[in-house]
């Protein structure tokens, strides 16, 4: 039995508990909470004690935790904490401040997302094969390969103005995902009158029915686009497959005959999106990752476009939409030899992807840890002061405005405290996913401002 100055000292304890109670009361139907509120009910439950009568006497004892009624996401009531689980802003982003100064904030930044994102080694700059030189529709086309250390070789598109003399402004052009493994370079380009089918509605649907890297080669560039890792040359072949017996991935019954048949590259496309899994789970257990290994070849590719005699390895850019907007974040913030970057279509936060839209995502997004350090735009963020754009859609149905908005004003603070508030611009355009004529033609404006001076 407590003595009775013990039972003094419970009674502000059980005043306390009593308002707690009350004010609990009065909130009970509400449904959501946010972020910061969910962390800060969380340890008020976790700390408050329960005063409960034992025998006609008054105790102190833990308080059951009653559930958290979090706000909906699409891991259901554990989006909350999940999204808690990472500071905001991040350890290491600039909006903690800038204490030992831009350069070591590079340093330090770019030193952990390549540890989180583990590219692979893979040499230096590959010997290139020029496989055939013609012209097209006023432009010199030249098609390439090059051997990496592992897999098939991979095939590329140069094109630049025919009757271009010296040294020239060069792009980078990275393809998109589109959900279709089958196609890469052809995605960007146009090399003959003959485009194939798929070719011709991929454009259609993305790119108001342009090749968006030939219309920039016509304005004075020289242009090289690439198959990038898992896609068209570097694609997974069946022949090369052991089998997988079950399941989407399964392979019983696929070929890699009559690949152009609108039959297999459909067949082909339905199945690479069921591998998506299998390859990035296989590259965890390889210690890399898929932006890493996207990292490391868009680099190679970067190597041979600044090692030609025609290109001027200073004025070098790089534009993608949607998983070419993703390489251009990993490869535009990671290496300073792209001078100029534009990412269509694929500029969010790591919110968006933990709450609301991870489903609408290719594996290839994700570099776990890396949230711990860089939230999504930081990771772009580390070339400021370099110029930068980001463009994006208002009903682009990959993201939610709201956040592909607050990563406009990341990427905003990020350059004003780089002291480059010029340096970057973000534009929001009409319609879903796609880099149509009106954002090509700012793109390309962008480019001519930082890449023809």
């Amino acid at each position: 039995m407590p003595h009775r100055a013990q039972r003094h000292r419970l009674a502000p304890v059980c005043e306390s508990v009593e308002r707690t109670c009350a004010k609990d009361r009065n909130h009970a139907n509400d449904a959501t909470v946010d972020r910061r509120q969910f962390l800060a009910s969380s340890a008020t439950a976790g700390a408050l004690p329960m005063v409960m009568r034992i025998g006609g006497e008054m105790a102190v004892a833990q308080q059951a935790e009653a559930p958290i009624k979090a706000t909906k996401s699409i891991i259901g009531a554990y989006g909350s904490w999940a999204a808690g689980l990472a500071s905001d802003p991040p350890a290491l982003s600039i909006r903690n401040g800038l204490s030992k100064g831009i350069e070591a904030w590079h340093a330090e930044g770019r030193a952990k997302a390549l540890e989180c994102i583990a590219p692979p080694d893979i040499g230096t700059t590959p010997k290139v094969t020029v496989n055939r030189t013609f012209e097209f529709d006023g432009l010199r086309v030249e098609e390439l390969s090059w051997q990496l250390p592992y897999g098939r070789s991979t095939q590329a598109i140069l094109l630049k103005p025919k009757n271009a003399q010296g040294r020239l402004p060069a792009i980078l052009g990275l393809h998109d995902h589109g959900g279709n493994k089958y196609f890469g370079k052809r995605k960007i380009t146009r090399t003959s009158d003959e485009l194939h089918p798929h070719m011709v509605t991929h454009q259609a649907d993305y790119y108001s029915g342009r090749a968006w890297a030939n219309e920039i080669a016509k304005r004075g560039y020289a242009v090289l686009v690439h198959d990038a890792f898992a896609f068209a040359s570097r694609r997974v072949l069946f022949e090369d497959m052991s089998e997988i017996p079950w399941g989407p991935s399964s392979t019983r019954g696929m070929s890699d005959r009559d690949p152009e048949s609108p039959s297999s590259i459909k067949a082909y496309n339905q199945w690479a999106a069921a591998h998506e899994h299998v390859m990035a789970k296989s590259l965890f257990c390889a210690g890399t990752t898929w932006p890493g290994v996207f990292l490391a070849e868009d680099q190679r590719a970067l190597d041979v476009l600044a090692s030609r005699s025609d290109v001027d390895a200073e004025k070098i850019g790089c534009a993608g939409l949607s998983g070419g907007g993703l390489r251009t974040v990993y490869l535009g913030g990671l290496d300073p030899r792209i001078r100029c970057a534009v990412c269509v279509g694929f500029m969010s936060t790591w919110d968006d992807f933990l709450l609301n839209k991870s489903y609408a995502h290719t594996w290839m997004t994700y570099a776990p840890i890396l949230p711990n350090y860089l939230d999504f735009p930081e990771i772009l963020g580390l070339r400021a002061p370099l110029p930068t754009m980001t463009l994006n859609n208002n009903e682009d149905q990959l993201f939610t405005v709201s956040e592909m908005k607050k990563a406009d004003r990341i990427l905003k603070e990020v350059f004003q405290k780089a002291g480059a508030r010029d340096n970057y611009r973000g534009g929001f355009y009409p319609g879903k996913h796609k880099f149509d004529a009106a954002m090509q033609e700012d793109a390309f404006n962008w480019f001519d401002r930082w890449l023809k001076q």
